[in-house]
């Protein structure tokens, strides 16, 4: 159950906190820091999933605790941008509502048996929420250059995906479960 990594996931659980915490006192140096914590989270989530099948060690646990720590990891990160004014709240709640859309239609479909994998979009998706958070993370301009810009156009982008995504999981879901 807490193979190596199952570990690593339970690691990027931990260092939600961190980055709150450094988000809770924005400064240059605070909002670099928490960057670079979130890049090692996100690099983590890569790895655990590689790890778990190139060792065979792929658990129950792990397949909970996966997305689970990447929804929170973003979310989390989300809301604080959104406390911080750093980012509209109607984009963060279309982000989220999509994540627990999502959710409940996997739950539902697994109840009936019925498996609902990630599809290329969501993991598209994905990929883009983290390229967005990292500069809309350092918020303040470093060397004359504005963060902000390039995070703006990139969650602009994983929003598109984050509603074509879920849009693709709803047909998905009702093509399956009508048969």
């Amino acid at each position: 159950m807490w193979n190596q990594a199952n570990k690593l996931t339970f690691i990027r659980i931990l260092i939600i906190p961190v980055i709150i915490l450094l988000l809770y006192f924005p400064s240059k140096l605070n909002c670099l820091v928490a960057m670079l914590i979130f890049i090692f989270a996100a690099l983590t989530d890569m790895f655990d999933g590689m790890m778990a099948r190139r060792q065979g060690v792929v658990t129950s646990m792990g397949k909970f605790l996966d997305p689970l720590a990447d929804k929170l990891l973003i979310n989390s990160i989300l809301i604080m941008l959104v406390g911080l004014n750093w980012l509209p709240a109607w984009m963060v709640i279309l982000i989220v509502a999509r994540e627990i859309l999502v959710t409940g239609i996997r739950a539902i479909a697994a109840d009936q048996g019925v498996v609902v994998p990630a599809d290329n979009f969501g993991k598209l998706k994905t990929v883009f929420q983290i390229l967005a958070i990292c500069p809309l993370l350092l918020h303040f301009p470093w060397w004359g250059i504005d963060p902000n810009s390039l995070g703006m156009l990139l969650i602009w982008i994983a929003l598109l995906l984050t509603l074509f995504s879920g849009g693709n999981y709803v047909y998905r879901f009702s093509s399956v479960m009508h048969k």
